[in-house]
């Protein structure tokens, strides 16, 4: 199996298990595409009430600016 062929198998498994914890569709693909998102601390919070959108919104990442004024 060739490292596209995997990152593939890991990308629709990801997929797979935020559609299946209530993601909307093109957001699930969205993020199971990408490897920084901590697909296991979405769907936790996901699992205790928080809505997916606002999830994502929860883990993202402060952009530059927002760490250098801290």
């Amino acid at each position: 199996m060739n490292t596209a062929s995997k990152r593939h198998d890991v990308a629709r498994w990801r997929y797979e298990q935020l559609a299946q914890a209530g993601f909307p569709a093109p957001l699930a693909r969205q993020l199971s595409r990408d490897r920084q998102v901590d697909l296991h601390a979405l769907i936790e919070l996901v699992e205790r009430g928080c809505p997916p959108r606002l999830a994502v919104r929860i883990l993202a990442p402060l952009d530059d600016r927002t760490r250098d004024a801290g």
